[in-house]
């Protein structure tokens, strides 16, 4: 996307919510929301283009609230003001039609607050002349499959507050597997602001290493617990989780929640456990649906204590709680683990005997109250002795409880460098963010058949 088209969409989107604010009656309040972006979609398949597109799409949604009421419509965005316009007035007319027939919402929460913010962050991304041949060059003689995404992404907001933000990232991600005939493979990405070629080149290399030890016979393994190291995705996998009805304040509140005796201090994880949300990488907005903005850093677990869940305005209304900026879903939006002492060199020796875990799949709770977690091995796992990876291993199912992987007891230590886990998802748009996590060591982690 050029600037002045960039510039176009960011004038337009303005005067939609001026406008709105002189068009609202006196009793109503709105929030406009923006989802847009300008993005080059590649897919591969044996290291050959299958598909390839430019994409770009934008929405609003647009909130009514009145009477302790409210009501949204979702309709598109292309930055032709009479176009534009034209679609948000057709959907603030609906809405004032449609609230009166609506049941009240004790619970609604009114935007408020003078938060105003402008973010653009720039990157050197692949122009669309290179990406093919610096992305396949390198695996020409590999099985490579995969899906390249990368480009501008916008996020704006305004309110009958007058609060108003825009952000916009300039990123990509690579999401790959490497196949072998037997149809095991390594999976691995590769995602950030800046092309690194060198940084590229050297996660190929690594997948090609672990598409050799693969090469070799699979050993099936019996349930039981073995010590295990995670690598970064899986970590990432896990921390994943606590988005589905964990770190929430209302599945806490609700007695649901994965965490709930950690919040009640019945439990606490490992000293060597601290958690937090983390803004600073210009990867994700730090305002949410209200407009409201949450701190730069915000710890939520430390040394194994949960100090912070996340609280929205809803549920702060609900409960009397104080807020932190968390979005709609109170789910992480841009969380870190922070690091341990254990160097690269020495995850192999210090697991000696053992599963060395470099992807999870099929995760879910088993027992939520708990905090058991299931899922399925999958791809790149090998069984390793004394200190040397043996064989690929055949898939195992896991069933295992937070408290223990994550506790004083199993948990051995992290690694002292992190790798940022992006989020790939494209359902409506581009998700933006990801988890920076370290590798994982653990005792005895529990695999059921």
């Amino acid at each position: 996307m050029k600037p002045e088209e960039l510039s176009t969409l960011e004038k337009t989107f303005n005067q939609l919510v001026e406008t709105l604010l002189i068009k609202k009656a006196e009793n109503e309040h709105f929030t406009v929301r923006l989802s847009s972006e300008s993005s080059q979609f590649t897919r591969f398949n044996s290291a050959k283009v299958r598909q390839t597109g430019y994409v770009q799409d934008g929405s609003i949604q647009l909130t009514l609230m009145a009477n302790q009421r409210s009501s949204f419509r979702q309709f598109s965005f292309t930055g032709n003001w009479d176009i534009d316009w034209e679609l948000a007035y057709t959907a603030l007319q609906e809405l004032r039609h449609e609230l009166p027939l609506l049941p009240i919402d004790p619970y609604l929460v009114i935007p408020s607050g003078n938060n105003i913010s402008r973010e653009v962050n720039t990157g050197k991304l692949l122009t669309p002349e290179i990406l093919v041949p610096s992305i396949l060059e390198t695996v020409a003689n590999l099985d490579f499959t995969g899906m390249y995404a990368g480009g501008i992404v916008i996020r704006g907001y305004g309110d009958s507050s007058e609060q108003k933000h825009w952000f916009v990232t300039d990123s990509f991600n690579l999401d790959y597997s490497l196949f072998m005939t037997s149809a095991q493979a390594v999976k691995g990405t590769f995602a950030g602001s800046e092309w690194n070629e060198t940084a590229y080149l050297a996660k190929i290399n690594d997948g090609k290493k672990q598409l050799e030890m693969l090469s070799r016979p699979v050993k099936e393994l019996p349930k039981g617990q073995y010590k295990t190291y995670f690598a970064p995705a899986a970590v990432a996998d896990l921390l994943g989780m606590l988005s589905w009805g964990a770190i929430s304040e209302a599945d806490i509140q609700q007695g649901n929640s994965a965490l709930a005796a950690l919040s009640r201090q019945e439990k606490q994880l490992s000293p060597k456990f601290t958690l937090r949300e983390n803004f600073q990488s210009g990867l994700v907005p730090r305002f949410n649906n209200l407009g409201e903005i949450a701190v730069p850093e915000l710890t939520l677990i430390e040394k194994g204590i949960l100090i912070n869940s996340l609280v929205n305005s809803r549920t702060a209304k609900e409960y009397n709680k104080p807020a932190n900026g968390a979005n709609s879903s109170e789910t992480l939006r841009s969380p870190d683990i922070s690091l341990g002492n254990l160097t690269f060199e020495d995850i192999l020796p210090n697991l000696d005997t053992g599963l060395y875990i470099s992807n999870l799949h099929y995760l879910n709770w088993s027992d939520r109250p708990s905090g058991r977690i299931t899922g399925m091995t999958r791809y790149a796992c090998f069984w390793v002795e004394n200190g040397e990876i043996i064989a690929p291993i055949a898939n195992l199912r896991f069933d295992e409880s937070l408290y223990r992987f994550w506790g004083a007891e199993n948990l051995i230590d992290f690694t002292n460098s992190s790798e940022f886990i992006p989020e790939v998802g494209t359902y409506e748009s581009r998700q933006l963010g990801g988890s920076l996590v370290p590798g994982m060591l653990v005792n005895d982690f529990t695999y059921t058949l």
